[in-house]
């Protein structure tokens, strides 16, 4: 069996959308909430998810919709790279979501620092498999679901 570009479609909305749920599954039933970062990576899934549906019904604009699709999930796939370096000391996240310098601070400045902080940071890894956290393992599935969306755009009519 030859997968056309409707297939790949749902292949790759679908790959985004059981992500999101995943997400929301470790969320809401395993209890671990998410960082800043990790919301970040959601929105481009519901947003690829979204455009799968799009494209299944639209067949005049699914090529279209199928680069748009595979831009979603390189976007998500970026953040998810961007959170892991994060995550690893490579680079600085937001300030809003790392632990930030208590030197040189007054007790005021350093009581207000601590209640403005947020609950959950973006350089710790709450959860792994395999040695990879959660945001490594989405950036890898996303850039796989991009290389399906482009497949999908390159064979639509």
């Amino acid at each position: 069996m030859t997968l056309t570009h409707k297939h790949l479609i749902a292949i790759a909305a679908g790959g985004s959308a059981a992500l999101l749920l995943g997400a929301f599954a470790f969320q809401h039933l395993g209890g671990l909430a998410p960082c800043k970062l990790c919301l970040w990576q959601r929105w481009p899934h519901g947003a690829a998810a979204a455009i799968g549906v799009l494209a299944l019904l639209w067949a005049p604009g699914a090529a279209m919709l199928a680069w748009a699709g595979a831009t979603a999930a390189a976007a998500t796939g970026a953040i998810g790279a961007y959170h892991t370096g994060v995550e690893r000391d490579w680079w600085e996240g937001p300030d809003t979501c790392t632990s930030g310098p208590v030197g040189g601070q007054s007790s005021d400045d350093l009581f207000n620092q601590i209640m403005s902080a947020p609950l959950v940071r973006c350089d710790e890894v709450p959860w792994e498999m395999f040695g990879l956290s959660m945001a490594s393992w989405n950036a890898i599935i996303a850039f796989a679901l991009a290389l399906i969306w482009i497949a999908a755009a390159r064979r639509a009519p």
